[in-house]
């Protein structure tokens, strides 16, 4: 039971960015990922669509008995954590919002003055305000949309200047306006944006959900004593489109390592295929 994979999903490639903290953490865990990047970005899709889009990966992670679910995605976990947790109660669910909200309510004060950035969806859902506010309810809180970040980190547009101007277009104003010191990173795409954040703007505080939710994991893994004890390097990536850039981020981030990768293509409707049949 306890040596059996944990499932984590996002809308694209972003997730992935929770991975190496994982692996540093909890070494002995084995993972199933999957990346709908046929369907990315679910920034700017309905609400509908994005639930029955979460309960078909859900579903298919649930089939292969993995042993909690992790939702690597900021714009899931705004709009879909309670319908998933109430459809699955069967099986720890973790969301990445809550693990970062805890950070900031308990590290910062009034003093500071703490940007959130994310897509529309989760933006617009005032999940992270409301979230963080429940722990700390004296902080100053500015969130702002930036949709096409998400886009252009899929198709890899990351070191170079495109990326550099639209980091500007979005943060500029939003930061020098509100005095921002401190960035949450309220999609897990954005920390793969870190650095050109931190060259454009020297000396703001990032927080990132991404690693955060690590210690989350270990938590509901060791109150349910289901932490792994056997090392296992065999991690499984799933994609709806196993594009070259899915590739080569999995590529980047763990190639000078001795873990095990298996790629695999998955077509979502064979899945709606087989529940029907079911």
């Amino acid at each position: 039971m306890k040596n059996r994979p944990i499932g984590f999903f996002d809308s694209g490639l972003g997730g992935l960015t929770c991975i190496p903290h994982l692996m540093q953490e909890l070494p002995n865990e084995r993972i199933i990922y999957f990346g709908d990047t046929a369907r990315t970005p679910y920034g700017s899709k309905a609400i509908s669509t994005i639930r029955n889009f979460s309960y078909q990966i859900a579903d298919f992670l649930i089939h292969n008995d993995v042993k909690m679910l992790v939702i690597a995605c900021n714009t899931i976990t705004s709009t879909c954590l309670y319908d998933l947790k109430e459809k699955y109660p069967h099986i720890p669910i973790i969301g990445i919002i809550d693990p970062a909200s805890k950070k900031v309510a308990d590290s910062l004060d009034s003093s500071h003055h703490i940007g959130i950035i994310g897509t529309k969806v989760t933006i617009n859902h005032k999940t992270y305000i409301d979230s963080i506010l429940s722990y700390n309810s004296n902080l100053n809180l500015y969130d702002k949309p930036c949709p096409i970040f998400v886009p252009l980190i899929e198709e890899g547009i990351i070191n170079n200047e495109i990326m550099n101007l639209s980091v500007k277009y979005y943060l500029d104003d939003f930061i020098f306006s509100n005095q921002i010191d401190t960035l949450v990173l309220g999609c897990t795409h954005y920390p793969l944006i870190r650095k050109n954040i931190e060259y454009l703007y020297p000396g703001l505080k990032i927080i990132d959900p991404s690693q955060e939710i690590i210690a989350s994991i270990k938590k509901a893994l060791t109150s349910r004593k289901l932490l792994s004890d056997m090392p296992y390097f065999e991690n499984t990536f799933y994609a709806s489109d196993l594009s070259e850039n899915f590739i080569n981020m999995i590529d980047a981030i763990f190639g000078n390592t001795n873990v095990k990768v298996v790629f695999k293509n998955f077509d979502l409707e064979e899945l709606e295929h087989s529940k029907a049949a079911d």
